[in-house]
């Protein structure tokens, strides 16, 4: 059930609530990786990644998953509909609580990252970070230059510009047979996007504002860090390595 911030702050014996309301202005106080300045916030204990200076508030080890999600999965820790959750596709033995570092939309598919490091899962979710995402994007038709330069330069997006981007083609591929589900006669563009953002269903978006369908998206790296042989529904706990490479690239991004 949804609480102020302070009193959760209170409960798990941190401090009194009125330190906590001074913890939560002075900005060191953040929920699923995002800095919470306003004393009316609130939370979900059972739902959200509560940090104090990017520690989780209940002492648990630090723990680094990534799995390779699906399309049909949702991006989160629970879903009141009952629908797939990333988090359902962690080994059972796992018994802390890890929460999606960054989110893919329902229909997009590869990498998420799911941790309880609050300071790490903020340096990556951060807006303006300069955290590269990469994404392998097949839209229906084929964009002009014109209109992928247009994106490249940062498009405008309900009244916002987005940051650059790089786009490259990778490929041209041809359409299917008239009347067949799903296919597009002007055939289908496959590119690769890196971003430094994450909007909600920015790519999508992006590519729709310039009369291009997304028919797939796939998340294959954040920074270093890759799905390496992992295949659908599949997860993994990151080495040793790989936490130290995600932990020094995410410095130098900043």
């Amino acid at each position: 059930m949804p609480q102020r911030l302070q009193k959760i702050i209170a409960a798990a014996g941190v401090t009194s609530r009125r330190k906590a309301e001074a913890l939560i202005v002075e900005g060191r106080v953040a929920v699923n990786g995002d800095v919470v300045r306003e004393l009316g916030a609130v939370a979900d204990p059972a739902d959200d990644l509560i940090t104090l200076d990017g520690k989780p508030l209940a002492s648990e080890p630090l723990r680094y998953f990534v799995v390779n999600k699906p399309a049909g999965v949702l991006s989160a820790v629970r879903d009141e509909r009952g629908r797939p959750v990333v988090v359902d596709l962690l080994p059972e033995s796992v018994g802390e609580r890890l929460y999606p570092a960054g989110r893919l939309d329902l229909d997009s598919e590869g990498l998420v990252l799911l941790t309880n490091d609050g300071e790490l899962m903020q340096r990556i979710t951060k807006p303006g970070s300069g955290a590269a995402k990469v994404y392998d994007v097949v839209v229906g038709g084929r964009p002009s230059d014109k209109d992928l330069e247009g994106l490249r330069r940062g498009a405008e997006l309900e009244g916002r510009w987005l940051m650059p981007c790089e786009i490259e083609v990778l490929d041209r591929i041809r359409g299917g047979k008239s009347g067949t589900p799903g296919t597009d006669q002007r055939g289908f563009t496959r590119l690769r996007v890196v971003l430094r953002e994450g909007k909600k269903n920015q790519i999508r978006r992006m590519f729709s504002g310039i009369g291009h369908r997304v028919a797939s998206l796939t998340r294959v790296s954040i920074g270093p860090l890759t799905l390496l042989d992992l295949g659908p529904s599949e997860a993994r706990e990151l080495s040793a390595a790989e936490v130290r490479a995600l932990r020094n690239w995410t410095e130098g991004s900043r």
